[in-house]
């Protein structure tokens, strides 16, 4: 690939991307998302077309905000109707960052896309591998969902690299945004105040029951989209600790128990997608991760006749919440992953 789209956000870590790439000899083209006006702001197209002049690079700005709507912000809103917690930026990534945007970028004549993500693409046998990155900051965790295509057109121009090595070699370009901060988790919820955002597109919930595991009524909770599993803050007095393990938004309750409810031996998953290979015929064994920021963990991954796969660990998990994205990896290879649906 020669000529690249960079996906810019207005940020170090893109605009580093955009560097690394001319410095390498690609003929680099900038690309920014408009998504939402929250999101990618008039001052965020600002500091992307001030990155563009100083790297001497076209910006194109292109506006998909009615598509990041369909594909990502209605998801999200019906994950937390149905009592899961989602993961947009996973969502994100395969359909609008690596789906509309390289769309676009062959378009209009280049030969792939790169971000300022942190992961490693690999060729082998013919196929395209998704590895975690070397830096402290690996993010192939929100990558799983990129199909074969996709990886064989993106590029990772970070990879290895550390935060702070990004950020004076952007200073020491002029990039105007070196020092600039990091976006917040989820870019189109501000503050990461997920109810507030919910109840700005006019979602609520009802009120319901706190029940027990069997079934008995606990007490009266402020509706399903105010938790999470695992979650033990804002429950009320029950006069000893209590987490929520599990929720219905069929029957509008929220189960909580007693410390060590909230471990799961598994979990089944759907959603799936793999990337060494098409398909899960028989058993394998991975480490599992079942959140961002959660540690792998040594599992059995069972395909079953729906299309969903079965997922033991070697040793109980805490709050395995459905609506998240669990990945498989297989020593630094992502192997693939999928949405939990239901905790064992």
């Amino acid at each position: 690939m020669k000529k690249i789209a960079v996906g810019l956000s207005g940020g170090v870590d893109s605009s580093a991307a955009a560097l690394l790439l001319l410095e390498q000899g690609y003929d680099v083209t900038g690309v920014i998302l408009r998504l939402k006006p929250e999101n990618y702001a008039d001052s965020d197209i600002a500091d992307a077309q001030r990155i563009a002049d100083c790297l001497g690079i076209e910006l194109h700005v292109l506006d998909r905000r009615e598509y990041f709507k369909k594909t990502v912000i209605e998801p999200f809103v019906a994950e937390y109707l149905a009592a899961r917690t989602p993961n947009p930026c996973v969502e994100c990534n395969a359909a609008v960052k690596f789906g509309t945007l390289l769309d676009y970028a062959l378009e209009i004549g280049c030969d792939g896309i790169a971000t300022g993500h942190y992961a490693k693409i690999e060729e082998k046998d013919g196929r395209f591998l998704l590895k975690r990155s070397e830096s402290a900051k690996d993010q192939s965790y929100f990558l799983f969902r990129l199909n074969r295509f996709q990886l064989s057109k993106a590029i990772f121009p970070l990879e290895g690299m550390d935060k702070e090595e990004i950020r004076l070699k952007a200073e020491k370009a002029g990039l105007p945004v070196a020092r600039k901060g990091d976006s917040q988790e989820i870019c189109f919820v501000p503050d990461d105040d997920y109810i507030a955002y919910l109840a700005s597109l006019g979602i609520t919930s009802p009120k319901g029951n706190f029940i027990d595991k069997d079934g008995n009524i606990l007490g009266q909770h402020n509706g399903i989209i105010n938790y999470t599993i695992g979650q033990r803050k804002g429950l009320g007095a029950f006069g000893k600790p209590m987490f929520v393990t599990a929720m219905s938004a069929e029957n509008n309750t929220v189960t909580i128990g007693e410390n060590g409810s909230q471990y799961s031996i598994g979990f089944v998953a759907d959603k799936l997608n793999f990337i060494p290979f098409d398909e899960l015929k028989n058993p394998i064994r991975a480490n599992v991760k079942i959140r961002f920021k959660a540690k792998e963990q040594p599992a059995l991954i069972t395909p079953n006749a729906d299309g969903t796969v079965t997922v033991t660990f070697d040793e109980p998990q805490r709050s395995v919440t459905p609506g998240q994205s669990a990945v498989f990896y297989d020593g630094d290879i992502v192997i693939g992953g999928g949405r939990i649906i239901a905790s064992l």
